[in-house]
C-alpha cells in the first residue's frame, strides 16, 4: 500500500501524542489518588506501581514476536490499547489495594508493549514513505513528550489529581488510539529471512555480556538507577499534595497544580537530550553517568528542603530542572553506550537487556522498596517527607561513590560520539 509522504508524519505525531497522553494522565498522579482519596498505604502504592516493572520483564518481547510473525503491528497495537481502555476504566471503580494491583498489572501488560510497537509502526511507516528514520523520527517522537505534558496539565487544571476521573480520561484516550491505529499503514508480518528466537527477542542472549566485568557493573547500576527513577514517578505528586496539611500552603500553586510543576521535569528532559552528544564526546560515559547520579542526589535533596514558600519554590523548581539531567544522562546515554560497546550481532538483544534492567527489575524494586521507606517514616498517615527524600538522596550518593570506584573506563575524547569508545 502506497503511503502519502506529506500525510504520514502528522499521523504518526498524533499516534505518539496519544500514546504518551494516556500515560501522562495517570502515571504521576495515581499515587496521590490512592493515598489521599482511597487511603492506601505507601506499600500498597508501591505494589501498584511495581506492575510496570513486572510487565516490562516479558511482555514487550512476547508481543513483539506476535507482531513480527502473526499479526500486523498496528492490529496488535489496537488490541493492546483496547485492553488498556477496559482495564483503566475498571481501575477507576476499585477501592481495594489487592484488586487494584491485579487490574493495573493487566493494564501494564497491555501498555508496556505499545511503547515498542509505536516505534515499530513509526519506523516502518517512514521507511515505506522513503523517509530517513534517523532524521525524521526524533521530531515526531517529541510529540510523545508533548502529549505526556498535555495530559499532566489537563488532569491538574481540571482538578482530577485526587479523582478517579484521571483513569477515565486515560481509558478514553486508549480507546481513541485503538480506533485511530486501525487507520495507520499496515505493517506486514515477516514471511521469511532471519528468524529471531524467543531468547533473542527477550534479550536473553545478551547475558553473555555479564562475562565482561565492566559490562556487568554497567548493567548492575542500570538496575539500581532504574529503581531511583521509579521513586519520583510514584511519590513525587503525593509529596507535593501533602503540603496542603499546612494551612499556610493549602492554597498555593504547588498544592493546587502539582502536575503542572512536575511537568517542568519533562520540559527539562527535552532540553538536556540536545546536550548529550557534547557531554559524551567531551567527558565519556563514566563521567556522564556520574553527572546523572549527582543530579539524582540534587533532585531528592531539593525535594527535601523545598516547599511552596518563595525560596522553597525556587528549590522545587530547581529539582524539576535537574531531573532532565538525571534522566537523560543515564537512560539515553546508557543506551548509546550499549550501542557502541557490544557486538553488532547482539545489539538489539543488549538494548533489550538494558531496558529490562532499568524498566523491569529496577522499576519493580524501586516501587516496592520505596513504598516501604515511605511507610517506615510515616506516623498516623503523616509522612516525614524531608527524611524520606534525604534517604533517597543518600542512596543515590552511595551509588555514585561506588560507581566511581567500580566502573573501569578510560575515555578517548578524540573519538566522535558515533565511534566506538576506548576499551
Amino acid at each position: 500500500m502506497a503511503i502519502n509522504v506529506l500525510a504520514i508524519k502528522p499521523r504518526l505525531k498524533i499516534m505518539l501524542f496519544l500514546q504518551y497522553f494516556i500515560w501522562g494522565a495517570w502515571l504521576v498522579t495515581l499515587g496521590s489518588y490512592m493515598i489521599n482519596t482511597l487511603g492506601f498505604r505507601g506499600a500498597d502504592v508501591g505494589m501498584v506501581y511495581s506492575t510496570k516493572g513486572l510487565a516490562a520483564l516479558l511482555m514487550p518481547g512476547i508481543v513483539g514476536i506476535i507482531a513480527d510473525k502473526w499479526l500486523p503491528a498496528n492490529r496488535v497495537y489496537a488490541l493492546c490499547h483496547l485492553v488498556c481502555a477496559a482495564m483503566l476504566a475498571w481501575a477507576a471503580s476499585i477501592n481495594q489495594p489487592g484488586l487494584m494491583f491485579w487490574v493495573m498489572l493487566g493494564n501494564a501488560m497491555a501498555f508496556m508493549p505499545t511503547i515498542a510497537l509505536s516505534n515499530t509502526i513509526s519506523y516502518a511507516s517512514l521507511e515505506k514513505a522513503g523517509l530517513d528514520t534517523v532524521s525524521h523520527f526524533p521530531p515526531i517522537r517529541v510529540f510523545g513528550t508533548i502529549g505526556f505534558i498535555a495530559a499532566m496539565w489537563t488532569v491538574s487544571l481540571m482538578r482530577f489529581e485526587l479523582s478517579n476521573l484521571q483513569l477515565y480520561i486515560a481509558a478514553g484516550a486508549s480507546l481513541a488510539l485503538a480506533l485511530y491505529s486501525l487507520t495507520l499503514p499496515t505493517i506486514p508480518v515477516a514471511k521469511g529471512g532471519v528468524s529471531r528466537s524467543w531468547v533473542s527477542r527477550l534479550g536473553l542472549d545478551a547475558f553473555v555480556l555479564f562475562k565482561n566485568p565492566r559490562m556487568a557493573v554497567f548493567f548492575l547500576f542500570a538496575m539500581l538507577l532504574g529503581a531511583v527513577l521509579q521513586i519520583t514517578n510514584t511519590f513525587g505528586n503525593p509529596f507535593l499534595h501533602d503540603f496542603a496539611r499546612n494551612p499556610e500552603f493549602a492554597n498555593s500553586f504547588v498544592v493546587q497544580y502539582p502536575s503542572i510543576l512536575l511537568s517542568v521535569s519533562q520540559m527539562s528532559e527535552v532540553a538536556f537530550i540536545l546536550t548529550i552528544p557534547f557531554f559524551l564526546r567531551r567527558f565519556g560515559i563514566k563521567q556522564v553517568m556520574l553527572m546523572s547520579m549527582v543530579a539524582w542526589v540534587l533532585r531528592f535533596a531539593l525535594f527535601a528542603w523545598g516547599d511552596p514558600s518563595a525560596f522553597g519554590f525556587v528549590l522545587l523548581l530547581l529539582s524539576m530542572v535537574v531531573y532532565g539531567c538525571a534522566f537523560d544522562f543515564f537512560n539515553i546515554s546508557g543506551s548509546v553506550f550499549v550501542e557502541q560497546e557490544v557486538d553488532k550481532r547482539i545489539r538489539a538483544s543488549a538494548q533489550g537487556l538494558f531496558m529490562t534492567m532499568v524498566n523491569g527489575i529496577g522499576a519493580y524494586l524501586g516501587a516496592i522498596l520505596s513504598g516501604y521507606v515511605v511507610d517506615y517514616f510515616s506516623v498516623d498517615g503523616v509522612k516525614d517527607w524531608t527524611t524520606i527524600w534525604l534517604v533517597f538522596a543518600g542512596y543515590a550518593l552511595v551509588l555514585a561513590v561506588i560507581f566511581h570506584f567500580s566502573f573501569q573506563y578510560r575515555h578517548n575524547p578524540s573519538l566522535k560520539a558515533s565511534e566506538p569508545v576506548a576499551h
